[in-house]
């Protein structure tokens, strides 16, 4: 995508070497022929529909957008959109569109995955493919269960969470997807709900303005198999003093008409949520999801109890420029050719090395 306000403006433009679409988009050219087959009342329903809704904005032929997706609920995702896509292999999605956005430059590659999906089988594809920086966005819907297999734990459940595959309760520390993300040097870093159609749109439209790859989380209820999961993000009371919403260069202040706050500990340096009073409203950080370091928004990521999600940040944790790896790949082999001309594969394949057996 074109460079755009980080901030989102809700324009979108496409890259130069992307078809547009010749005429003027809907949401209803978005949606495929396929019946949805979902359970009634997953949260994937209203993720569909904000990605369906968002689709026009980008302005490109739907014939040059694909989705790539894994295995798990989620993972039907490509069947809805009436653009091309892949269900692909377990945990493979990333990989795989990895080789589709390096190899067509002229595509707009999206991945749909879940949590098992994701940080379990395919935690190495998707690591790789975020300090990689290839050019794709990531929508990693996470209900901290395993739903197409009926029921299990997954890498995001909480600890001592009982299910089918853990009676007495799971003894493994979940991953935070968003901090696995940082970790990994991700240029694009954000976090969303399935209920908050606006949210969710304004986070698609800054990723989808981003060079390389963009990871948002979604947190998406199961209401089959681990109802309620973020209910204390959805509830509108609880919410208030749950959730942090982030917005580049505002001071980071949530609850009741803004009286809470999250500062530096001078201590010890980590960050910590405080009452907000004259004294120390100087102290409240202003949130910069362009700072180079991606140390304050690690830490912004651990904020949330895993266990209640109480100071739960939502919104761009991080938005960085990178040289992107597809671009540069590209890059290499126009220069590889200048130098060389058109390569020579029987010479690639022997190499410099090569030894004669004699018998």
């Amino acid at each position: 995508m074109a460079e755009t306000s980080r901030e989102g403006t809700g324009t979108i433009e496409a890259l130069s070497l992307v078809p547009k679409a010749e005429a003027r988009q809907s949401m209803k050219d978005f949606k495929s022929d396929q019946e949805v087959r979902w359970c009634p009342g997953c949260g994937d329903y209203a993720i569909l529909a904000a990605v369906q809704g968002f689709m026009p904005e980008l302005g490109l032929a739907k014939e040059n957008i694909v989705f790539v997706s894994g295995i798990g609920c989620s993972s039907r995702f490509p069947y809805y959109m009436n653009t091309y896509g892949m269900h692909s292999i377990h945990g493979r999605a990333p990989a795989i569109a990895t080789g589709l956005a390096s190899s067509r430059t002229d595509l707009s590659v999206w991945v749909v995955t879940g949590d098992g999906d994701a940080l379990s089988i395919g935690g190495n594809h998707l690591i790789h493919a975020l300090r990689r920086n290839v050019n794709l966005k990531i929508l990693l819907f996470n209900n901290r269960i395993y739903g197409l297999t009926k029921g299990q734990y997954s890498p995001t459940s909480e600890v001592g969470k009982i299910t089918k595959s853990t009676p007495m309760g799971s003894l493994d520390a979940p991953f935070n997807p968003v901090s696995l993300a940082i970790g990994a040097e991700a240029s694009f870093v954000a976090r969303t709900v399935d209920s908050d159609r606006k949210h969710l749109t304004e986070v698609l439209r800054q990723a989808a303005a981003h060079r390389g790859t963009a990871l948002i989380e979604i947190y998406q209820n199961c209401n089959i198999f681990n109802d309620g999961a973020f209910e204390a993000l959805k509830d509108r009371q609880q919410a208030e003093e749950a959730v942090i919403r982030l917005e580049h260069g505002q001071p980071i202040r949530f609850g009741a008409d803004g009286s809470r706050g999250v500062v530096r500990d001078p201590a010890t340096g980590d960050l910590k949520v405080v009452t907000v009073t004259p004294d120390n409203e100087s102290d409240v950080l202003v949130h910069d999801a362009h700072a180079t370091s991606p140390t304050t928004a690690f830490a912004l990521s651990r904020l949330a109890d895993p266990d209640t999600l109480h100071h739960t940040p939502i919104g761009v944790l991080r938005a960085v420029d990178r040289p992107v790896y597809d671009t540069q790949m590209a890059d290499q082999l126009d220069s590889a050719i200048e130098q060389n001309g058109k390569g020579d594969l029987a010479a690639l394949l022997a190499g410099g090395d090569t030894w004669t057996v004699v018998g």
